[in-house]
């Protein structure tokens, strides 16, 4: 059997990469960049192209999977659509893993990923055995997939384009909303509209975890038929090992759905201690010969970088922190240019590389220069640095023993860190 993979390298696309790879199936995949989460793929045996040709679908290939993030008219799509192969996208794989499961889905604007592993870790410390899908690699498994012996399956449920529509949970947590992916929602309202007919989804005997008071979940609520149950009446005085109080919200959703699984108190305590992270979650990448510390962060939501060097500077103190901010897509960084503007108080210096463009096109009506000047109005020192190499060279040239430098952003980012660790 031989499966073909478009856009891999993608966190959602990889987790059935290796979910087939287990199911006996020969897989390959494309991408337009190698990665971190496509060379762990390799080690498998995975064989991967970079870039998108028609000659990459292999002889014999009898399903394509491929990311919502595609362009609709990539070559390798329509060269599987004019051959009659079976076409997934990703969202329709997990429909169809979560129909014969007992689902629990983590969704949310903020905190699913960390959330969805978690109470993976609950469960599987639990002896409950569950299948595992999440949106980052865990730290102690160099995967985002975990293939269990049991009727459960914990999945990190994304809202982009509604994909989470196409799953089927008897559990849904959704740890908050926020104004996120309007380039597809429009506004918060669409988005509202979306977790409402996600929460519509939730049977009568099944159960929805989120925290009834905060922004935007009232509405929702509304469209529930199941029990609702307040994750903030959970425990709070968790020991944990990951950095951010926002983790603690997160440990409280994860042990209230893991108690409604009838998971032993001491049980999801003890997971929840021992939890070690996740792959670009606050994570501590190295230090460098002259004394400066590295850490990495995924954060590319103005709340969520709100939020990251707001714990950064609980545990930094005084030391001067340096966040470097790569945008996340030309749509985000347009229509919350101003929402970005304001989100980097906790920083003392703002270095903001070129827009990582991702899934889109350029937009010449926005770039990271705009967004550096933008973030000036409110904050005294932020530079536009252009792309990584000349970020790098600016961060040689910038900062000093004792300093903390904290990369930020969804795309590729965490590699200037990584470089300067090995390279100063």
């Amino acid at each position: 059997m031989k499966a073909h993979l478009i856009g891999i390298g993608g966190i959602g696309v990889s987790a059935i990469a290796r979910m087939l790879l287990l199911g006996g199936y020969e897989v390959t995949g494309s991408d337009v960049a190698t990665s971190l989460v496509t060379k762990e793929l390799q080690k498998l045996g995975v064989r991967i192209y970079i870039g998108h040709n028609i000659r990459n679908l292999p002889t014999g290939v009898e399903l394509v999977v491929y990311t919502p993030a595609i362009a609709k008219d990539n070559v390798e799509l329509l060269e599987a659509k004019r051959s009659g192969i079976a076409i997934r996208s990703y969202p329709e794989m997990l429909g169809k893993i979560s129909a014969d499961k007992y689902t629990i889905a983590v969704a949310g604007s903020h905190g699913k990923t960390t959330t969805t592993a978690m109470l993976g870790a609950i469960l599987s410390g639990a002896g409950k055995a569950p299948t595992i899908i999440v949106g980052s690699l865990l730290k102690d498994k160099k995967s985002n997939f975990v293939g269990g012996s049991s009727k459960y399956l914990v999945v990190e449920a994304c809202e982009y384009k509604r994909s989470f529509l196409n799953i089927n949970p008897k559990i849904a947590v959704i740890t908050n909303i926020d104004n996120d992916h309007l380039d597809y929602y429009g506004d918060i309202k669409g988005v509202i509209s979306g977790f409402s007919d996600f929460v519509k989804k939730i049977p009568k005997d099944g159960y929805l975890v989120c925290d009834p008071k905060a922004s935007h979940l009232k509405a929702v609520i509304r469209q529930a038929k199941c029990g609702v149950i307040d994750y903030t009446k959970a425990p709070h005085n968790f020991k944990l090992k990951i950095l951010g109080d926002y983790n603690i919200k997160n440990a409280q959703a994860a042990w209230a759905a893991a108690k409604l699984l009838s998971v032993p108190v001491v049980k999801a305590k003890k997971a929840l201690e021992s939890y070690g992270g996740t792959w670009r979650r606050f994570e501590y990448k190295g230090r460098t010969a002259n004394g400066i510390k590295i850490y990495d962060d995924y954060a590319h939501h103005p709340m969520e970088i709100k939020t990251a060097l707001k714990s950064a500077r609980k545990l930094f103190g005084k030391k001067r922190i340096i966040c470097v901010f790569q945008p996340h897509l030309f749509s985000r960084t347009k229509l919350l240019l101003k929402d970005f503007g304001k989100s980097f108080g906790d920083a003392d210096v703002v270095v903001v590389s070129d827009v990582y463009a991702a899934r889109e096109k350029e937009d010449v009506a926005v770039n990271s220069d705009q967004l550096a000047e933008t973030i000036k109005k409110y904050h005294k020192d932020a530079l536009y640095s252009g792309d990584n190499r000349h970020t790098l060279t600016l961060l040689k040239k910038t900062a000093r023993k004792g300093d903390v430098v904290l990369t930020m952003g969804a795309g590729d980012i965490y590699l200037v860190g990584e470089e300067l660790v090995k390279t100063t």
